[in-house]
């Protein structure tokens, strides 16, 4: 079993930054998909970037551009950089891992397919 532990939210302006981690206890997480999803009050859970074990990238289309996933298998911690952030932005962050890819039909797959989950991360985008 592998506990996910994310780190770095916070509060911060529009057009601002910030860089979201998620951290492994156990296995190296560069043997499986990672995926970094957010929730909104009222919305459902939505995945927003995925790297994979071979370290393939994907976004979600209003994140392309501002947000980048990166993998630093020493540390066993995968990041969320996230650059010209908007207040549509703002939710919890969660990261996720799976035995399998990132995409499914083209499209992210979404977070009923991943199993292990971290306890979620807040990030507001506010003036």
């Amino acid at each position: 079993q592998v506990h996910l532990v994310e780190s770095g939210g916070g509060l911060v302006q529009p057009g601002g930054s910030l860089r979201l981690s998620c951290s492994a206890s156990e296995d190296a997480l560069h043997y499986y998909a990672v995926g970094w999803f957010r929730q909104a009050p009222g919305k459902e859970r939505e995945g927003v970037s995925c790297i994979n074990s071979v370290g393939n990238t994907f976004y979600l289309d209003s994140v392309k551009g501002r947000f980048t996933i990166t993998r630093d298998s020493a540390k066993n911690t995968v990041f969320l950089q996230m650059n010209s952030l908007k207040a549509e932005d703002t939710a919890i962050y969660y990261c996720a891992k799976r035995n399998d890819g990132c995409i499914s039909y083209g499209k992210l797959v979404g977070p009923r397919a991943y199993a292990d989950w971290g306890q979620g991360t807040q990030v507001t985008v506010s003036s």
